[in-house]
């Protein structure tokens, strides 16, 4: 999501310090009717705590596809830069562009396909990471590098039983050997991705992983790189993003080896290798259940809004379209200034709950495009102006997005995705 790219320092509520995004999307200093918090300390904190995972020799790529899972991609690929993560991965060409123009200098792969000499270009010209799937792929991009005049270091995916992007993962060999005699590219990394991570079931787990494993002894023998030496991911931002050779040999580095996801990470050591793919927990959610001991996360997002109206209704008064709720008793309601358009999914209509004055109250009624109303009876000293939250924290009460999740039988990434443009992004610093 587009944010301004200038942040100037204000305070809001209380003593807490914000910085707060001003641009075309934060609307200046208008009283906001909605909006969602990230909190930077929160996400500074998580990646500590995830580093302390990982081997020596394993590095973090920070995945800010989606805008960062709905937090704010440029803004919160800054704070992970600062923490100490070694790249980012994103899911398209413009995602890149995106951080470039952020001024983010770091590695960045883009995990999807392209499949025009334009993205090619693009992908030069940014230097960005490019992934590779299929041969065909591979001889389009070397062609067009040709044209170009450029070289660019890739990264192939090998299909280990996601049945998604990639190349299958006994054809390693072939693909590797030909992207090995294609001018202009480099291999500076090999990977897959699993599927079920978060399955407390390990079987296809395992599965994918010696796939993997098989593939790499397979790479390995074909003696095309120096395997005595563990790779970086420094050498990706490098002119035109070539791999330079290893001092004193006439061998490239090996390629990058990753397979871990968030889920992954948080498992098992061993399916670290060089580098962790994360996402999910960076923001400070768990991808499962039963991985809640491995790391104390904290989430990052809070989704917010104000009250806009408050009035009396009498009993057989129908709320909203549909009039899907008719009150059995006199209540005071209240208007709140968020609907489907910005991210609350009408599909929660009289499910969810929010919480005001520290206190939960219920949604009533079909959520709206652009409000929804709350059952505020129990709250007689409520005033329009004050702040609602949907998903976050008051007090020792909590509300999160695997609670709309559960409700919805969904999975917490797609609550976070579904936070609108429209909503500033107000990065907080508890």
């Amino acid at each position: 999501m587009r944010i301004g790219k200038q942040m100037t320092t204000e305070f809001l509520e209380g003593d807490r310090l914000s910085l707060a995004l001003r641009g075309r999307e934060a609307y200046g200093g208008i009283h906001q009717r909605a909006w969602v918090e990230v909190d930077l300390g929160a996400i500074t904190t998580n990646v500590q705590q995830i580093q302390t995972l990982l081997a020596p020799q394993t590095e973090l790529m920070a995945v800010v596809k989606a805008d960062a899972y709905g937090h704010g991609a440029t803004f919160v690929a800054q704070v992970l830069s600062q923490a100490g993560v070694s790249g980012f991965a994103v899911a398209t060409i413009p995602e890149g562009i995106e951080l470039r123009e952020a001024g983010i200098d770091q590695p960045i792969l883009v995990l999807g396909a392209a499949h025009t000499p334009d993205e090619v270009k693009a992908i030069a010209h940014w230097q960005l990471q490019a992934t590779l799937c299929t041969p065909q792929q591979a001889l389009l991009f070397s062609a067009s590098l040709s044209r170009l005049n450029q070289s660019l270091a890739v990264q192939l995916n090998l299909d280990t039983g996601m049945s998604r992007l990639g190349t299958d993962w006994q054809q390693a060999i072939e693909f590797v050997e030909l992207v090995q005699r294609l001018p202009r590219l480099k291999i500076a990394g090999v990977y897959s991705h699993f599927a079920t991570a978060d399955d407390p079931d390990p079987t296809v787990l395992q599965q994918q992983h010696q796939r993997f494993q098989q593939a790499i002894a397979q790479l390995r023998a074909m003696g095309y790189w120096d395997w005595q030496t563990s790779p970086s991911l420094a050498p990706l931002s490098g002119s035109k993003g070539e791999v330079p050779p290893i001092p004193g040999s006439s061998q490239s580095p090996r390629p990058l080896l990753h397979i871990a996801n968030s889920a992954a990470t948080l498992m098992d050591t061993a399916l670290h290798y060089d580098l962790v793919r994360v996402g999910l927990a960076i923001y400070g959610l768990y991808p499962a259940p039963h991985l809640q001991s491995c790391l104390k996360l904290k989430s990052a997002l809070q989704v917010k809004a104000r009250i806009t109206q408050i009035k009396k209704i009498e009993p057989g008064t129908g709320i909203s379209y549909g009039h899907r709720f008719v009150a059995q008793s006199p209540m005071q309601i209240a208007v709140v200034g968020i609907g489907y358009a910005d991210g609350v999914p009408r599909n929660l209509s009289n499910q969810m709950q929010v919480l005001v004055q520290g206190e939960f109250a219920p949604q009533v009624g079909a959520i709206t495009m652009d409000q929804l109303m709350i059952d505020v009876s129990h709250l007689p000293s409520l005033r329009v102006g004050e702040v609602v939250t949907l998903i976050g924290q008051e007090g020792d009460r909590a509300i999160s997005a695997e609670d709309w999740a559960a409700r919805l039988g969904t999975i917490s990434w797609e609550i976070l995705c579904g936070f609108k443009h429209r909503l500033p992004r107000i990065a907080t610093v508890n």
